[in-house]
């Protein structure tokens, strides 16, 4: 990549020896229920993140951002996370993982492309991460496998970072396929694939710039005992997908989370049904069938909206416009259209897939949107992308 190289050997005098690449993703169903041990389904988007790197003849890194002009700089032998210096944290957390594992490293310059900057989310922080971890080892030449890059990261996150480790994101960034969307088994701790086959249609992720408020902490949420309650309402099923489903008997529910507040009761429930509704995108997937698909999309939308509470009126706004693309009462139950919020934290942002006749119309809506709520969003129009990969000259 051209211009990579460019910015590379504009700040350090040198072209770099190693480039790699790694998409942004976003999560459709199931970002909420990593703690659970349920699943998510994702999609690495064409929003890439490019890292390079060079040698260097101490024990320091270095750190370029090119679209921020930003340069931070690190001793490799005395490594700490420093506020300050936010995106620069996440190679700094990687070359820990690196370290921590027994592997020796050198002093090294890097150089950050990104057109999509990590305050957006879409997974550009992971993408970071994962492009430096895959880079690393091929400028080492280390005999790494999946799983010992799996670990390093899981290092980097919670040694380094003092974060979760969210499997689906790294397996999204690191293992997608072109034109598939993936599907994280938390429980198993695996991951597959389900085609993307909907070619009519549109798929934009949009930033709506409305600042992000919590209005209650998801932390109080991830008790162990919430994690029995759920377990306890699963039944073995061999002909659903995962092999298992929440059981559907209202009364049984009931009596299961009567010893949780209603609050807490509700949002389980949510997740619940965030499960089923996965089960039903993937089999709507799977048969090409964009009515179903889209129905588990909504009712997902809903759900995060009215049960487990992180939506806003701002993003219900434009997600009640995608609805309203196909005017016919009928489409309703057999939408043409769908969308929901997206991300792990209280966010800003949402996805909605279109049909590529509605484009025009659905960017008036969003225009309009600027006029009533004076923000101004970014619409980035995206495919299903490959994962990480080395850039070959």
């Amino acid at each position: 990549m051209k211009v990579l190289n460019d910015a590379h050997n504009s700040e350090y005098g040198t072209k770099p020896k190693v480039a790699a690449r790694a998409p942004g993703r976003f999560h459709l169903i199931g970002e909420h229920s990593w703690f659970f041990k349920d699943k998510t389904l994702s999609m690495a988007v064409n929003i890439p993140v490019y890292i390079a790197i060079s040698k260097r003849d101490d024990n320091s890194a270095k750190f370029y951002f090119h679209q921020l002009n930003e340069r931070k700089k690190a001793s490799l032998s005395s490594l700490k996370f420093k506020k300050e210096d936010r995106w620069a944290n996440a190679i700094k957390a990687v070359i820990y993982g690196f370290i921590s594992g027994g592997y020796e490293l050198h002093g090294m310059d890097f150089t950050v492309y990104s057109e999509i900057l990590p305050s957006a989310g879409f997974g550009i922080t992971t993408a970071i991460k994962c492009a430096s971890a895959i880079a690393i080892k091929e400028f080492y030449g280390f005999d790494c496998s999946e799983q010992q890059i799996l670990q390093i990261l899981e290092r980097a996150n919670r040694r380094f970072l003092q974060t979760n480790n969210y499997l689906s994101d790294n397996y999204a960034a690191l293992f997608s396929r072109k034109d598939n969307l993936l599907i994280t088994d938390h429980n198993k701790m695996t991951w597959d694939y389900v085609p993307f086959s909907f070619e009519d249609k549109k798929i934009f992720l949009i930033d709506t710039k409305v600042p992000r408020i919590s209005v209650w902490d998801e932390e109080t949420l991830f008790e162990p005992q919430n994690v029995l309650l759920l377990g306890d309402l699963r039944e073995r099923r061999n002909n659903v997908y995962g092999g298992w489903q929440y059981i559907n008997n209202v009364t049984d529910i009931n009596e299961e989370l009567s010893v949780v507040s209603e609050d807490t009761r509700r949002k389980l429930l949510c997740i619940m049904r965030e499960h089923n509704d996965l089960l039903d995108a993937r089999e709507g997937l799977e048969k090409v069938d964009f009515f179903k698909f889209a129905r588990s999309v909504n009712h997902s939308h809903e759900s995060m909206r009215d049960m487990y509470e992180i939506s806003c009126p701002e993003i219900d706004w434009i997600l009640k416009r995608v609805g309203e693309l196909e005017p016919n009462l009928e489409m309703i139950t057999n939408p043409v259209s769908c969308g929901r919020i997206t991300g792990k934290g209280f966010g800003r942002c949402l996805y909605a897939i279109i049909r590529e006749s509605d484009v025009e119309k659905f960017k008036s809506k969003l225009a309009e949107f600027e006029k009533i709520f004076q923000y101004h969003p970014e619409c980035c129009e995206v495919v299903p992308s490959e994962g990480a990969s080395i850039i070959k000259d």
